[in-house]
């Protein structure tokens, strides 16, 4: 999978599959069909659904955490480009902003 996408605001978890791709193409403008995994939560944050394409059909992933939440941005509805940190971050329970605990060194001339 070549890019990672997360849904941010709520979804509905009640969607199927059918449901899911609409809402990749028709409100995201995304294609369903790309090399990639499309990551939704609902109003809970207690629970996942990942869709993804693979060649010989369409795959969907549920997954509920016994206890805690998810951290899910919802400030507004868009489809989020993930780094692979960002997803393990995610998933470990963090937020996919981490703030940097290192400041950026300015250059200095020698």
């Amino acid at each position: 999978m070549k890019k990672i996408y997360m849904i941010t605001g709520y979804t509905d978890m009640r969607k199927s599959i059918e449901g899911l791709m609409g809402l990749i193409k028709d409100v995201y403008d995304l294609d369903p069909y790309a090399n990639a995994a499309f990551f939704f939560c609902g109003r809970r944050a207690d629970r996942i659904k990942v869709l993804h394409f693979e060649p010989d059909g369409m795959t969907l992933l549920y997954h509920r955490l016994d206890e805690g939440r998810y951290h899910w941005p919802r400030n507004k509805s868009e489809a989020l480009e993930l780094s692979r940190q960002q997803l393990r971050w995610l998933l470990e329970g963090l937020e996919v902003e981490q703030k940097c605990s290192i400041s950026k060194a300015s250059r200095r001339d020698f």
